[in-house]
């Protein structure tokens, strides 16, 4: 079945400098030109951005590991209906890749299934190894995602009770230099400070959290320009998943409370060096999907402006992951509002209109 043709007027956030009046949508395709032939027209109306981008999300994920593809199903189409239509899987130990072929459900970007250390993991999540093991599994997932590999930097390490690297700095450089021999971007999952200047050193492109950043670890991070992707509605529930813990662990337990309490001081200050920061959620294991306007709102209250926080979730991005927004012949991938975005970050909670693939899908 074809895609109707659609006349999407008013004001159409081509980027943050590039406002037209109007964007059609001809063949599932952007066109910044009529139809040649007369055609029925389904008219939008409103203020237009490319598709949200959630930069860290887990469609498939599951407090206990992989779902069921019901629930997969369930939790791209929230993640949808909230105006995400790309998504960067930010590791996954299920295979989802028949969500491809559906043309109403987000595009999926893989990082494959996270790599941990041996018991330093959330179970049933990810492959844990040993330092032995880490390039070769590395070399394996480069394969299996789509231009990404997760690691998980660092952990709770109960013999030191507290947050503490996962492998060690050689190895680690070398899981890096080998998947950028594969072709392939390297994130991490980071809380504590140690293991990210372990990745630093490393060379790697991006930080998940990245918590523990302090005033040497920001010019480093500025310097190399590793991006951060904060995951903030994620670091909100540090309290409550530190309380289990401190009792036993009291390290940890204030250490973590220590991490919640300066995120916002923590991620102004990285902003601030010019450290490139991107829109994640962490949808998915313990938190529900669309909440990408929950997390844009946050980034605001670390010191971004509103323009940056949208830049961040459509425009740029879109150029990090390499995926287009709206631009001719693209995939027409745009959402609809009925008020400014740029006035008020608010207005991205309340879709008026969801395209997807030159399809409305809300």
């Amino acid at each position: 079945m074809s895609a109707p043709v659609l006349r999407v007027r008013g004001q159409v956030l081509v980027g943050p400098e590039d406002v037209r009046d109007e964007l059609w949508v001809i063949g599932g395709k952007v066109s910044f030109s009529p139809p040649a032939s007369d055609a029925d027209v389904q008219q939008l109306d409103g203020w237009v951005l490319p598709g949200l981008v959630d930069a860290h999300c887990h469609i498939g994920l599951g407090p206990h590991g992989e779902v069921s593809r019901e629930e997969t199903e369930q939790q791209a189409i929230t993640d949808r209906e909230h105006g995400t239509l790309l998504v960067r899987d930010a590791g996954q130990p299920g295979d989802t890749r028949w969500i491809d072929a559906r043309e109403d459900l987000p595009k999926i970007i893989r990082a494959g299934r996270h790599i941990a250390r041996t018991r330093r993991y959330l179970r049933n999540y990810a492959h844990e190894v040993e330092e032995s093991e880490l390039v070769q599994h590395v070399r394996l997932e480069a394969h299996r995602g789509d231009g990404w590999v997760k690691l998980v930097g660092d952990w709770i390490d109960r013999e030191v009770g507290d947050l503490a690297p996962s492998w060690s700095r050689a190895v680690v450089a070398d899981a890096v230099a080998a998947a950028h021999e594969e072709g392939v971007r390297v994130t991490a999952h980071c809380f504590g400070e140690e293991s990210l200047r372990d990745l630093a050193a490393a060379g790697i492109d991006c930080i998940e959290h990245a918590t523990g950043l302090q005033e040497d670890s920001i010019d480093t991070f500025a310097a190399q320009g590793i991006a951060i992707v904060p995951t903030l509605v994620n670091i909100a529930t540090f309290p409550r998943l530190a309380q289990p813990a401190k009792a036993k662990f009291p390290r940890y337990h204030r250490h973590m409370l220590d991490l919640h309490e300066r995120r916002y001081a923590t991620l102004g200050a990285a902003h601030e060096a010019g450290v490139p920061i991107y829109v994640g959620t962490d949808a998915g294991g313990s938190l529900p999907h669309g909440l990408v306007a929950q997390e844009m709102a946050e980034l605001t209250r670390a010191g971004l402006s509103t323009l940056e926080v949208l830049a961040a979730g459509t425009w740029a991005a879109r150029d990090w992951l390499g995926r287009p927004g709206l631009v001719e012949g693209a995939d027409a991938d745009l959402v609809v509002y009925g008020a400014d975005p740029r006035h008020d970050i608010s207005v991205v909670a309340d879709p008026k209109g969801v395209v997807l693939r030159g399809r409305v899908v809300r």
